[in-house]
């Protein structure tokens, strides 16, 4: 882990706090760099000059696109649609409607 000082700003050292690995030596050691994203750890696996990956957990939270929020979706729209609409102008009504 880099040690912060007086001349390194916080937010540069957790930027730096990741891993950087080649795609072959991800591909040659998949399992391990696996359990190291599973643990928290920020993996990224370079692939030639200018193209690099993130590999990190999907959790429910990255699923946008279920069957439920795409169910919610169709039901917007079909309302959209029929009219069943609130047309907002002023800052005053977006204040009103959010209870400000």
């Amino acid at each position: 882990m880099l040690k912060t000082n007086n001349f390194v700003p916080n937010w540069y050292t957790k930027y730096f706090n990741m891993l950087v690995i080649s795609s072959r030596e991800f591909r040659d050691n998949q399992k391990k760099y696996f359990e190291k994203a599973d643990n928290g750890e920020k993996i990224i696996v370079q692939r030639g000059k200018d193209k690099s990956y993130s590999i990190s957990p999907v959790s429910d939270d990255d699923l946008y696109f279920s069957v439920e929020m795409i169910k919610r979706l169709k039901r917007s729209l079909l309302e959209a649609e029929s009219g069943e609409v609130e047309s907002i102008n002023t800052s005053e009504e977006i204040k009103l409607l959010l209870g400000l």
